[in-house]
């Protein structure tokens, strides 16, 4: 398991996980999100995906949510994406 920091990274960084995923990926295919957040910012991720249902959980004492998409991915840009569509979520850890 990796987290990624994705809210610090640089264009040298996307663009190797773009080639981890290429070589690694035959697409289209399926990919799973895992993403840690506090549980009030939990809203904040689901309102950006409104056709994906996650799998959620709660931390043992309700702090923070556990949210698991897969969702069937037709590229590496698409999952670029959409890590760049949540990387501003205060609080995120995305593994």
């Amino acid at each position: 398991m990796k987290i990624l920091d994705t809210g610090k990274w640089g264009p040298d960084h996307w663009n190797i996980f773009r080639e981890r995923l290429e070589k690694t990926y035959i697409w289209p295919a399926l990919y799973v999100f895992k993403f840690i957040v506090p549980a009030p910012q939990s809203e904040a991720v689901k309102v950006l995906f409104p056709m994906h249902q996650p799998e959620e959980k709660a931390s043992g004492k309700g702090n923070y949510t556990s949210l698991t998409y897969r969702m069937m991915m037709p590229g590496s840009d698409a999952i670029i994406e959409v890590y760049q569509r949540v990387k501003n979520i205060e609080g995120l850890i995305a593994l």
